[in-house]
């Protein structure tokens, strides 16, 4: 069996979703194509695909060996590129991941200048609050906020992410501002529990607080949202609350008393082995993000 063909079948079989499809599109018999996928199954030990009368679609299993096929299927048509002396252009399906808003507000214009600039390409996005493994995910690219576990990954810094204590100006002119770190005992707290699971806020020189929050969320959009609405104080990243000072609806407090800003990476994992995909969306991402006033205007890492 010529697994590189097989398993260039079975990736097209999955997005088809059919074998006849597949068949067609792919110039082969029906039977071949069913050969092939059948051998692959032998070969790994596991069931790649599901069978009904209207669809086919990956197990799990499937799921993750096709997003290894991908990216090997990528590496190779890269690899022919090169041996035959062409420059590696970006081709295939980019994973990126980072947190849900500042990848709606950041990341996804830059999947979109990205494709506008390679129309060949196909990018897949992952916006999640929480860290992801991108090897076991078939992740390409992770927008990071925060400092790094020692993953071996390559990391480039792209800027610097302040956290920040805001409120309505309706409830700072109804209870006061506070003017340094303790005086937040005497406020309404809000506090989101998917940034800052710790009561303790930290804030520079060594301060730190306890606070007792009067709302707890799990999610930094409803601690904000009631922040909106004037109940208290929250604590959040700069970029989370960015439209909401733009607005007037919120007001950055304690701003002398801030901890140093979090560092703000691309990672990735194939260092300058990384596929044409990768280069090329990282080189934009590092020019756009670094010259973004949110994580410091002219940053240089």
């Amino acid at each position: 069996m010529d697994r590189w063909q097989a398993m260039r079948v079975f990736v097209k079989v999955a997005e088809t979703q059919s074998f006849a499809r597949t068949a067609r599109e792919l110039h082969l018999s029906a039977p071949a194509v069913t050969r092939m996928v059948a051998g692959l199954e032998d070969l790994i030990g596991a069931r790649l695909l599901v069978r009904t009368t209207r669809s086919v679609k990956p197990t799990e299993a499937g799921v993750r060996y096709l997003q290894d096929c991908r990216r090997i299927l990528d590496e190779i048509a890269e690899a022919e590129l090169a041996a035959a002396g062409h420059q590696a252009k970006p081709s295939g399906t980019l994973a990126i991941t980072a947190p849900v808003l500042f990848g709606q507000l950041h990341v996804l214009p830059l999947v979109l200048e990205f494709l506008g600039r390679h129309p060949q390409m196909r990018v897949r996005t992952l916006f999640v609050d929480r860290q992801v493994n991108l090897l076991d995910e078939g992740l390409d690219v992770a927008l990071r906020i925060g400092q790094l576990p020692d993953s071996g990954f390559t990391a480039i810094q792209v800027g610097r992410m302040r956290r920040v204590v805001c409120a309505s100006p309706a409830y700072l002119e109804a209870q006061g501002t506070p003017t340094t770190p303790a005086a937040l005992r005497e406020h309404r707290i809000l506090a989101s529990q998917g940034a800052w699971a710790s009561p303790e806020w930290r804030f520079a020189r060594g301060q730190r607080v306890v606070v007792d929050p009067l709302l707890q969320c799990n999610t930094n959009e409803a601690a904000i949202t009631a922040a909106k609405a004037g109940w208290g104080l929250t604590r959040a990243l700069h970029y989370q609350i960015a439209p909401a000072l733009a607005e007037g609806a919120l007001r950055i407090v304690l701003e002398d008393h801030e901890d140093s800003p979090l560092p703000v990476h691309l990672v990735y994992p194939e260092g300058r082995q990384a596929a044409a995909k990768v280069r090329a969306f990282v080189e934009l991402a590092v020019a756009r993000l670094r010259s973004d006033p949110l994580l410091g205007r002219g940053f240089v890492g």
